[in-house]
């Protein structure tokens, strides 16, 4: 339940000044990897936001890769590098496809909901791969960008990518968190648990559904950009099923206590990553495996149990 999250913004303010002040005493790779955890934790948030509404969603990808793409083509080819405009293109075109698919993709339930967006993430994929002019399957990369008018130097850009990502990422989070406290938001559970009796109550599970669907196209939309903006590159794996799944189990690696919990999965499930293939380079699959079958056996709830006991405690 999100009764136990975040609730307050003095809250939220004190991860964003931890993160801010993390950042400038971590190692480059590390505070790079914490960036990239941030933007992909956000279409961990949009997973874990559907599974609420009882909805799992295998091609989640999608809107990740149609907000990297958005950001990747109007800077590289329509010359638009302005970061704000890029973001916000990102999450329009997301939000829009969200609004398109979600009118199709609220009538259904269980597998037929995860099928279905499976295959219109797979859809993407295949275009994005046989479009030579976007780079076929090595993508391509996106120039510099720049913030009203001023473009970093190469010295500070990191820096100030990092502090745009840890902004708009702990922004989405409150944001996403009073949703969720919401009167809207608390509907979403009954979604999962008795649209029937939702109905009687007078409320409409498929507009519900079309909401929460929506609502996480645009946060997966705005991690795609800021991907995008830190690494410089975007490629068809953004929306290939192995990316999806990845975020799947983000979310439920994480729990559902808290809008920041994605966040810490995602960023320790890269770390996991990282450290066995520089310890295993043919066999850090193996170990990743081990470590993911290790935390659902000990956390069948996610990692921000280990919160809630603490606080129970």
């Amino acid at each position: 339940m999100m009764k136990t999250d975040f609730r307050r913004e003095p809250l939220y303010i004190a991860i964003l000044a931890g993160l801010l002040i993390l950042g400038f005493f971590l190692p480059s790779w590390l505070r790079f990897l914490l960036q990239t955890a941030m933007a992909g934790g956000l279409v961990a948030v949009g997973v874990s936001l559907q599974m609420r509404a009882g909805l799992v969603n295998f091609g989640q990808g999608l809107y990740y890769a149609l907000g990297g793409y958005a950001v990747g083509m109007l800077a590289a080819q329509a010359g638009i590098t302005d970061i704000f405009l890029l973001l916000i293109a990102a999450v329009v075109v997301s939000t829009v496809a969200g609004v398109i698919l979600g009118l199709l993709l609220s009538r259904y339930r269980e597998i037929f909901y995860a099928m279905l967006s499976l295959a219109v993430s797979m859809i993407l994929y295949g275009l994005l791969v046989k479009a030579a002019w976007l780079g076929s399957t090595d993508g391509f990369n996106i120039p510099s960008l720049s913030y009203l008018g001023w473009t970093p130097s190469r010295a500070v850009r990191p820096d100030v990518y990092y502090i745009t990502t840890a902004i708009l990422t702990v922004l989405a989070c409150l944001a996403t968190a009073r949703y969720l406290t919401s009167g809207a938001g608390m509907l979403c559970e009954a979604v999962a648990e008795n649209e029937i009796r939702l109905e009687y109550l007078g409320a409409n599970p498929r507009k519900v559904a079309f909401i929460v669907i929506v609502v996480a196209a645009a946060l997966s939309g705005l991690g795609g950009g800021l991907l995008a903006m830190s690494t410089g590159h975007v490629d068809p794996l953004m929306t290939n099923w192995t990316t999806s799944g990845g975020f799947v189990f983000v979310a439920l690696l994480a729990g559902r206590g808290s809008t920041i919990a994605p966040m810490i999965g995602f960023f320790l499930l890269e770390l996991v990553r990282n450290y066995a293939l520089d310890l295993a380079p043919n066999a850090w699959q193996m170990i990743l495996g081990a470590v993911m079958l290790m935390v659902i056996l000990l956390l069948p709830e996610g990692l921000w149990s280990l919160v809630e006991r603490r606080r129970k405690a």
